[in-house]
């Protein structure tokens, strides 16, 4: 098996000659912003995937931060020094 691009991002497994499930998500600029990588036996999520790929591109539509849980249609965060260690007061998903 070609190793290529697989080999490049380190989702191929040497020793067994195979490909390893990855998901990458990279922005026009080529930068990687997320990557996931899964164990054969468990699929990946369109459904999340998409809610990264939004979460992506709300974050400079906004100049906010994305807490755990957001999802699309709710408001980013203000990032600063008043957030760090109270994102859980600020934020009831």
């Amino acid at each position: 098996m070609r190793r290529g691009i697989s080999a490049v991002y380190g989702v191929y497994d040497e020793i067994a000659g195979v490909n390893i499930r990855g998901r990458f998500i990279i922005d026009p600029d080529f930068v990687v912003q997320a990557l996931e990588v899964f164990t054969p036996p468990v699929g990946r999520s369109p459904d999340e995937l998409l809610r990264q790929i939004k979460a992506l591109q709300h974050v400079p539509a906004t100049g906010g931060v994305i807490p755990s849980g957001w999802q699309p249609g709710q408001p980013a965060l203000k990032p600063g020094p008043a957030l760090v260690g109270k994102v859980w007061e600020v934020w009831k998903p």
